[in-house]
């Protein structure tokens, strides 16, 4: 089994998580506590690659589910970016793709919260 890990960086500005390995219910805590630390420092968008993530699970899935309210409440997002097919039939099962957006790269993620931001801004 792949050790299971979450990396941070900064993408324009933009906080992008990366996930390799297993996520499942013994690694999740890892991601909730990332996803946990962005939202209390008032990090509200979110860009989450999946490029090396080799598989996920239900309790996985309901990390994201943990903060997109708050995150949306704020006025930000999460995104997700870089699935692997695999990765992506489990999302669809479970009707994911109608409450996030998923993007082929994080490039488009991040140019989504600019593009979103540069609207905002006109108004």
């Amino acid at each position: 089994m792949n050790q299971f890990g979450v990396d941070h960086r900064t993408n324009s500005g933009i906080d992008c998580l990366y996930l390799r390995g297993y996520l499942d219910a013994h690694t999740a805590p890892q991601l909730e506590s990332a996803l946990g630390n962005l939202v209390e420092k008032g990090k509200n968008k979110v860009v989450v690659n999946f490029n090396d993530l080799d598989y996920i699970s239900s309790a996985g899935l309901g990390v994201f589910m943990v903060f997109i309210e708050d995150v949306r409440a704020a006025g930000g997002d999460i995104k997700l970016s870089e699935m692997k097919p695999k990765v992506y039939n489990v999302f669809d099962l479970l009707g994911f793709p109608l409450l996030f957006e998923i993007y082929n790269a994080d490039g488009e993620a991040v140019s989504k919260f600019e593009s979103a931001g540069a609207e905002n801004a006109a108004e």
